[in-house]
């Protein structure tokens, strides 16, 4: 039937909406014919997103609609009539059949509460099992932290007194015979900008519409999703296509024609291949990501002297009591060894410790915070070095938002105002010129569940895989949508967790074994973590001097790191 300009007029008139606009007549006229509306299906969706956005009818805010609504409706709902089918059946008919069936059903579980101990994800391939994961002062006389004063356990852990492997070495990189290990006491936009950096790099001419049917080989720029609320698998792999070129469409991607690939949800990527019917993907080239440079300081060579720096990441008491042996340890580490950069990484107080979970401290999780930090703080004040602060999502008395801001409830002694910084996660630092990138959110594992792969994908093994995709990804936390254990504020992500160099060390704490790895001239460093349950765990040093040569070819400034348990 012919779309009626009075039918729309009227439709609109019942909400007290006019217009006189000819353009706007057409527009209306040309997404009722496109999108095969009738005239009160379109007037009804046209009022649904001005009332939530308060917005004019103009062609502008119709175009608007289109991009942000009907397209991906368009997309989502394939034109399949749920009425008796009489002809012969085909796979692609029966494939929409399904979809449109399997949509309803989701809409209407919706609406209902999820049993206790339901899963959210339920339409998917199986889910690994989840981690078995364990949650979680020095001994001199002037050091007044006793856990007797907030926990009702300050019984030492016996396991962890009991340790006989404290100081050993478990592993290395670089030239370390002979090394002294001392120092001195001194969502959106994020795919253009991507995309962009792909083009330039790879000399890509020109960008197509994920959607725009094609015989032969075109190159589209998109962000990885899944098809469902599972994991990904290759069989669910969608591309959402930028704004610029495909009005955030999606298209589902075939990976047949690929032997090599490692893919994540939220990975911007560039593809080469076809789509004949516009409605599949089959992508027989894949480009990688490009990282950003490394850090080029000015300073004078003379300052490049070198630096020792110690990482260790909570939780730093043992599963067991709140005594905060092990964090003990390392402050005596700390006044022996007398490194020039110390970087804690929260929890310091784990919120997913059994005594905080059930509420059994005696005094507020800010007070047990500022005793922890006084210890800290006042313990090392002799060893001259910087303590720098980091906060973790499982800080049971800090904001579980993420990106952090540093913390704020510590008020520094006058004497330790130089030498203390208490920064956000994540955080890029200079010291000395060196770059040096962390976060205490475990990226590791939440990446590590959701990467798919076929073939060696570039990378020997899969944490040199996930590790290249984040310095190229250029951010510290790319994966999209998020982990479900970490709330993330996208609009403060893009001010705050975006990489502004390729780090020349990147610290990435982890519940997963620790290592250090070589990824592209960027040292990245698992520390893992201060105590593993009842018993100790692991830390980091590391030796750094920024190279003043003038050479062609760059040279890592990370000189020597290990990983020591405590």
């Amino acid at each position: 039937m012919p779309v009626s300009v009075e039918k729309i007029q009227e439709e609109l008139g019942v909400f007290g909406v006019s217009f006189e606009d000819e353009d706007v007549s057409e527009k209306l006229v040309e997404l009722c014919s496109l999108h095969r509306l009738t005239e009160e299906k379109l007037v009804c969706e046209w009022m649904a997103y001005s009332t939530t956005r308060n917005v004019q009818l103009t062609v502008s805010n119709l175009c608007s609609m289109e991009n942000e609504v009907l397209n991906k409706k368009n997309l989502r709902r394939p034109n399949v009539k749920k009425e008796k089918h009489c002809g012969s059946w085909d796979i692609n008919s029966i494939q929409e059949l399904i979809e449109v069936e399997t949509e309803e059903e989701n809409l209407l579980d919706s609406y209902s509460t999820p049993a206790k101990g339901s899963q959210k994800r339920i339409l998917s391939t199986p889910e690994n099992p989840q981690s078995k994961r364990v949650p979680s002062m020095t001994r001199s006389p002037h050091l007044l932290f006793s856990p007797a004063t907030f926990s009702p356990s300050a019984t030492p852990s016996q396991k962890y007194s009991s340790r006989s492997n404290r100081g050993e070495i478990v592993t290395s990189f670089g030239e370390t015979q002979g090394t002294s290990w001392s120092g001195g006491s001194a969502v959106g936009s994020r795919i253009e900008e991507l995309g962009e950096a792909l083009k330039n790099h790879f000399h890509i001419e020109e960008l197509t519409s994920v959607s725009f049917p094609a015989q032969e080989t075109v190159t589209v720029l998109g962000q990885i999703g899944c098809d469902s609320n599972g994991k990904l698998n290759s069989k669910s792999v969608i591309l959402e296509g930028d704004r610029e070129h495909s009005s955030g469409m999606q298209v589902p991607v075939d990976l047949s024609e690929l032997k090599e690939y490692s893919l994540f949800p939220g990975q911007v990527v560039v593809m080469e291949g076809t789509n004949s019917t516009g409605r599949k993907f089959v992508t027989s080239k894949l480009y990688e990501g490009v990282p950003l440079p490394f850090y080029q300081p000015n300073i004078d060579p003379e300052d490049c002297s070198q630096q020792m720096i110690i990482t260790a990441c909570g939780p730093f008491t043992t599963s067991d009591t709140i005594t905060y042996d092990a964090l003990k340890d390392l402050v005596d580490v700390i006044n022996r060894d007398r490194p020039d950069v110390c970087i804690l990484l929260g929890p310091f107080l784990d919120s997913k410790h059994e005594q905080v979970e059930n509420l059994q401290l005696t005094i507020t999780f800010e007070e047990v915070f500022k005793s922890c930090l006084k210890m800290i703080i006042e313990g090392t004040r002799s060893s001259g070095s910087h303590l720098v602060f980091v906060p973790s999502v499982r800080d049971a008395h800090h904001d579980p938002v993420y990106p952090q801001p540093p913390f704020s409830c510590y008020e520094t002694a006058k004497e330790d105002k130089q030498r203390v910084h208490f920064v956000a996660d994540p955080c890029t630092l200079s010291v000395n010129g060196v770059a040096v990138g962390f976060t205490s959110t475990d990226l590791l594992f939440h990446m590590g569940a959701e990467e798919i792969s076929s073939g060696s994908a570039g990378a020997p093994d899969r944490f040199s895989r996930i590790l290249k995709h984040i310095l190229t990804q250029r951010s510290y936390y790319p994966l999209y949508p998020p982990h479900e254990e970490i709330n993330i504020d996208y609009e403060a992500h893009y001010n705050y967790a975006i990489m502004p160099v390729t780090p020349d060390v990147f610290i990435i704490p982890s519940e997963l074994r620790f290592f250090i790895k070589d990824i592209s001239g960027s040292i990245c460093i698992n520390p893992g973590r201060l105590t593993k349950g009842t018993v100790g765990g692991t830390y980091a040093r590391f030796l750094v001097k920024k190279e003043t040569t003038g050479t062609a070819e760059r040279k890592s400034p990370c000189i020597s790191a290990q990983v020591v348990k405590i």
